[in-house]
């Protein structure tokens, strides 16, 4: 099956990218489904920091690749001994293919399943194989965490689908598959915040702003979100923030004011930047929860003062995946929007095809928009 999808080469080439063009638009050869895989064809695709830092080198993979890992997609076949879907179906990609074997998976955590991170790292589906060729030279394409969703259909593992209700529009579909399993995610799994306790999102992004949403949604009060930019800090005061601070200098004391003196209960970092996860361990209250859902290029590093882990019983911990069982908990989401209580298609901003993806990634870069999402 031919196809047109959006291929990196090359990782760390300068902006704008709108000029240098690190993602081309080529013609390429998706070989067909094997066993446990299936074919679907992409409907809409989420824009993600995750791929502007593949773009920029912050998380090196190997190269070419195919980029893009959140979408919503219909499926078209059915490799050999797939069960539980069938051609037709509407599903949500999970960036993690589960194996559901391993030590994590067994003990209720896919989100570190072994063979899905050793294939993401290979850049292969969770089988080992790879179905991406460019189709003028044969040349072999590189799967970007099993997924490469940013094209017209992809081959992914069975295990890293998800059924949803065919009336959720796709482009809100595909948001589930990553910026909303991620920060809401974090807010209910990971931090497991209750109602009542203060909460506070450093970083509004797509996953900022779900995890602000599922702060909500779990009754926190008071919620406070902390940004740069001056649209995203009004949109999450529109979503129900209590209070909104500006990042900057004198953040922390800003926070604490709006807290009322003290720091949160819970405070969870979106940045990716080891200094905004200095602040939000800053922002913390004794006996509070620091959260990191960010993903920092390698060479950085923390600097926290040791003795507040004992003295003030504080607890410094990540969450990969929103720590997410996506065939339970993308279903749990998509209930809790269908309720009125994650209205997650407020992030949407921008709407874009693949040929406008490195304006887009120009546009992520800067700060500005939410969520994009690229219709084929």
């Amino acid at each position: 099956m031919r196809i047109r999808a959006a291929v990196l080469r090359e990782m760390g080439l300068p902006r704008p990218y709108a000029d240098s063009r690190p993602l081309r638009i080529e013609e390429v050869e998706l070989a067909p489904p094997a066993r446990g895989q299936v074919l679907i064809r992409i409907l809409a695709a989420g824009l993600c920091h995750s791929d502007l830092s593949v773009v920029d080198g912050s998380r090196p993979r190997v190269m070419p690749m195919a980029l893009g890992h959140e979408a919503a997609g219909e499926v078209l076949e059915l490799g050999e001994g797939v069960e539980g879907l069938a051609v037709g179906d509407r599903v949500v990609c999970s960036f993690v293919p589960t194996c559901g074997h391993c030590v994590p998976c067994a003990e209720g955590r896919p989100a570190l399943c072994e063979p899905g991170a050793a294939a993401n790292v290979a850049g292969t589906l969770l089988e080992g194989d790879r179905h991406l060729t460019l189709a003028a030279s044969g040349e072999p394409l590189h799967h970007h965490l099993g997924v490469s969703a940013f094209a017209e259909a992809a081959v992914v593992s069975a295990r890293s689908l998800v059924r949803v209700d065919p009336q959720l529009a796709p482009e809100i579909a595909a948001l589930f598959g990553c910026a909303v399993m991620t920060g809401a995610g974090a807010v209910i799994n990971t931090a497991r915040v209750q109602a009542g306790e203060a909460v506070v999102v450093v970083g509004l992004g797509g996953v900022g702003l779900a995890a602000l949403l599922g702060a909500l949604a779990a009754g926190a009060q008071p919620v406070v979100g902390v940004d740069r930019e001056p649209a995203k800090l009004d949109l999450a005061r529109a979503l129900g923030a209590d209070a909104v601070v500006a990042a900057g200098e004198h953040v922390v004391e800003q926070v604490r004011v709006a807290l009322g003196g003290r720091g949160g209960d819970h405070v969870l970092e979106t940045v990716g930047s080891a200094a905004a996860l200095a602040d939000a361990y800053a922002m913390t209250a004794r006996g509070g929860t620091t959260t990191t859902v960010g993903l920092p290029h390698p060479s950085q590093e923390l600097r926290i003062p040791a003795v507040s882990l004992v003295a003030e019983e504080r607890r410094l911990q990540g969450s990969y995946m929103g720590s997410a069982i996506p065939g339970r908990d993308v279903p749990r989401l998509v209930g809790l929007h269908r309720a009125g209580r994650l209205p997650v298609e407020r992030m949407l901003t921008h709407r874009v095809g693949l040929d406008d993806l490195n304006a887009a990634l120009d546009r992520m870069a800067e700060g500005g928009g939410v969520r994009q999402v690229v219709v084929p």
